[in-house]
């Protein structure tokens, strides 16, 4: 049987901003979606990047175990981490064997709620302390043009993460005139609210720091001239979504 491996994108060993404490962070390589905003383009080739076991990953990670304190652990990001369900599993179900917490940061694609993948991500919530999710924008249509995929599995996705009991952070990054609009806002504010397990909410202001990977790639960047959201209008945005602000 040939070993199982995963196709890893890039590694951050003192990650701060991807769950609690400091993480060891695994990019994976992969995405089916195509955000217009994406600051890891170069993430999107389910081909690239560089295999690794397992078994190779937690080794590595087990050797900066020292500076995580007791909130700290492994996140798993990407490119999409669900797209390599079955090396996530196997990579999860060694961390907790060691006692590490596990957290996926995902765009919910391509969560399906029935059949063996389906099964799979059953078996995996249940070695997920944490999933991380960008909602990205409530409507439908403005979701396809933003992404080039629907949002409708995204929304079961986390209904059922919540329904399992797993805890969820969630993010919204902020596009002035893109994903800024307060009626917009407020809808996710009020499918936030229907969910169960939600500890936290962040307001993710837009950068272009990623456009230079675009150019790389021989891709046109599709949104040319938009500026990061001031901070007035970051708080505006938390105002809405953020419970307490």
């Amino acid at each position: 049987m040939a070993e199982l491996q995963g196709r890893i994108h890039s590694i951050e060993t003192f990650g701060s901003v991807d769950g609690p404490g400091i993480r060891f962070v695994i990019f994976v390589q992969g995405c089916a979606m195509r955000c217009r905003f994406c600051h890891n383009a170069d993430t999107w080739d389910c081909s690239g990047g560089t295999l690794r076991t397992p078994e190779d990953l937690i080794a590595q990670a087990k050797r900066y175990r020292p500076y995580w304190g007791t909130d700290g652990g492994i996140t798993v990001s990407g490119g999409e981490p669900l797209l390599q369900i079955d090396f996530l599993l196997a990579l999860f179900k060694l961390a907790k064997a060691e006692g590490i917490h596990t957290a996926i940061d995902t765009a919910g694609q391509p969560f399906t709620d029935h059949g063996p993948w389906y099964d799979k991500f059953v078996e995996l919530m249940g070695l997920t302390d944490l999933v991380i999710a960008d909602i990205k924008t409530m409507d439908a249509d403005h979701h396809k043009w933003l992404t080039g995929v629907s949002n409708a599995n995204i929304h079961q996705m986390l209904k059922t993460v919540s329904d399992f009991g797993v805890p969820l952070w969630i993010r919204q990054v902020l596009v002035p005139g893109v994903t800024d609009d307060p009626e917009g806002l407020k809808a996710e504010r009020a499918f936030i609210d229907t969910l169960k397990t939600v500890e936290k909410v962040e307001v993710l202001p837009y950068h272009t720091m990623g456009a230079y990977k675009w150019e790389a790639l021989g891709r046109v960047y599709p949104l040319e001239g938009v500026k990061p959201p001031t901070p007035e209008q970051v708080q505006a945005a938390e105002a809405i979504l953020v419970p307490g602000k």
